[in-house]
């Protein structure tokens, strides 16, 4: 199990991957609005997307676990 978290500090624009879809690494799981700027959230390692942790539109913090992958 791998916690994938979030770069930088953003609003959760979409999900590009829905749970239980697998993925290989680099894959754009989440993307985020942070600074006015689109930023994307990859996979660090193939597997299946477990769960997400946040919701579409919800802010989240540097650091923060926004998905599972196992």
């Amino acid at each position: 199990m791998t916690e994938v978290k979030s770069r930088v500090p953003g609003k959760i624009v979409r999900f590009e991957k829905q749970v239980g879809e697998h993925v290989e690494v680099k894959d754009v799981l989440i993307v985020m609005e942070a600074m006015k700027m689109k930023q994307l959230v990859p996979a660090p390692v193939a597997g299946t997307v477990k769960e997400y942790k946040v919701q579409e539109g919800e802010r989240v913090s540097a650091g923060a676990v926004v998905a599972i992958i196992e």
